[in-house]
């Protein structure tokens, strides 16, 4: 097979697919080593830069998917505005916890949050940013809860270790305080 007849086979892929394709599904549908589909991809996303396209391949939760360039994301908000499927501060509050804290118990967010979350998780499960994660092995084995290849999808992420670090965020939060108090 001919390189560019493998790099359109594989943009065929990658256009069909509404998840991220894993390099051993993609080289084992167009009978390759996955080494060469990474080299396919690599000069794929090469060639959409100097086209200056809208769109390029990404690497998230372990597979390559088809996204558009944030610069037009603000023409995609509105084309999707009737649609939108936000995640609301609860949510994402309740998502956070989770996320850094994984995997982790109703009672534990509760915890933290201050507040009852069993709604706000069965929003979150609905969704499918988050799954069950078996039972903690204490008395009265509650659940635990941790995010999905959905999760890291959603939010465009290769993996958790994309995820910011807390410590960004307390320099973000004291920088922030320290503009405040005007030092």
């Amino acid at each position: 097979m001919k390189i560019s007849e493998a790099k359109q086979i594989l943009e065929a892929l990658l256009f069909v697919s509404d998840v991220p394709l894993k390099s051993d599904k993609i080289a084992q549908i167009m009978e390759i080593d996955a080494k060469t589909v990474a080299i396919l991809v690599d000069e794929l996303k090469k060639e959409y830069q100097s086209r200056e396209q809208s769109f390029n391949i990404r690497e998230i939760s372990g597979g390559y998917q088809f996204y558009t360039l944030p610069e037009y994301s603000s023409w995609i908000k509105k084309m999707f505005a009737a649609q939108e499927n936000r995640l609301s501060t609860a949510s994402i509050e309740t998502l956070a916890i989770i996320a850094y804290k994984q995997p982790i118990t109703r009672l534990e967010i509760e915890e933290i949050r201050g507040v009852s979350v069993s709604h706000t998780i069965k929003k979150l499960i609905d969704k499918k940013v988050i799954t069950l994660a078996g039972r903690k092995k204490v008395p009265g084995r509650p659940i635990l809860y941790r995010t999905t290849p959905f999760f890291l999808k959603y939010f465009g992420l290769k993996d958790i270790s994309e995820m910011p670090q807390l410590a960004d965020f307390k320099d973000l939060l004291s920088s922030a305080e320290d503009g405040e108090s005007g030092e």
